[in-house]
């Protein structure tokens, strides 16, 4: 890398996490090919570019020129969604999260949620709507995660979709990646009868977590364990390109999500944890 580093980069040591799973796809790409030509692009610096537009949110036109050409990064971050290649690099991640902290690779309890974003000028009318409640005019984002904050699935909605239909897509996806292990998921208020009948369908108790009425007027008070979705929201939004929906196809605003996820995992898995945080005694 011929080049100053931007704060967004991956390091040597993140890039080893992901290399092996893009060079195997590179390798199957080749071999379909009907040239057999690898093409010269750098893909560590085309994640890179990922990277860096979802930490600022610029356009694709804006990214900087010391990156590989905005057409060229467009189109391995199609090629990527297309194949699911984002996804499969985010479970990879997640696993060596949850080893890390002592755990299985697949969770027995989900949290699940969803967040409504305003859409930026540009974006299909046919992809978005209007959420009366929140007066959100834009795409509903729903998150299925674990008890550390990993994303378990994503899906991305008009904002006028029921709750039900981003969570019973969720508990699809969840049912779909952990397995038989998953026992359990964890819902608010805004989720109906329909989440819990899908859910005994796939074998999951789904239970609608209910605010205590003594926390009347106190504002947001933490409600255990389902708060952290919560908490996975606000930091999906320390990556610009997520504070507003820009993208016009609601599969790419997904595949964004599984970047900035990969992004943080990444950072997880090579940074040291503070002191005190080994004694907090995270078991299997």
């Amino acid at each position: 890398m011929d080049r100053e580093p931007y704060p967004s980069d991956l390091s040597d040591e993140q890039w080893s996490l992901i290399e092996p799973v893009i060079t195997g796809w590179k390798q199957d790409r080749v071999a379909r090919s009907a040239t057999g030509d690898p093409g010269s692009c750098d893909l560590r610096e085309v994640v890179n570019a990922i990277f860096y537009q979802n930490r600022t949110g610029c356009q694709w036109r804006y990214l900087p020129h010391d990156l590989p050409s905005w057409s060229a990064v467009f189109y391995y971050f199609t090629l990527w969604r297309e194949d699911g290649l984002d996804q499969r690099i985010q479970e990879l991640l997640r696993c060596q999260v949850r080893e890390k902290a002592r755990r299985l690779e697949d969770p027995s309890l989900v949290i699940i949620d969803t967040q409504s974003v305003r859409a930026a000028a540009g974006v299909p009318r046919t992809t978005t709507g209007l959420d009366v409640n929140k007066k959100v005019s834009g795409r509903k984002r729903g998150l299925a995660v674990d008890v550390l904050g990993l994303v378990i699935g994503v899906v991305v909605l008009p904002a006028s979709a029921h709750d039900n239909a981003a969570g019973t897509a969720l508990l699809d996806q969840a049912a779909e990646r952990c397995g038989n292990r998953l026992e359990k998921a964890l819902v608010d208020q805004g989720f109906k009868d329909e989440v819990v009948i899908h859910g005994v369908l796939q074998d999951i108790d789904v239970e609608i977590v209910r605010r205590n009425p003594d926390d009347k007027g106190k504002g947001f008070v933490p409600q255990p364990k389902r708060w952290i979705v919560e908490q996975v929201n606000g930091t999906l939004l320390l990556h610009r390109r997520l504070t507003r929906e820009y993208d016009h196809r609601p599969d790419t605003s997904a595949s964004r999500v599984y970047w900035a996820s990969t992004s943080n995992m990444a950072r997880r898995l090579t940074t040291p944890s503070p002191a005190w945080r080994d004694d907090l005694g995270l078991a299997a």
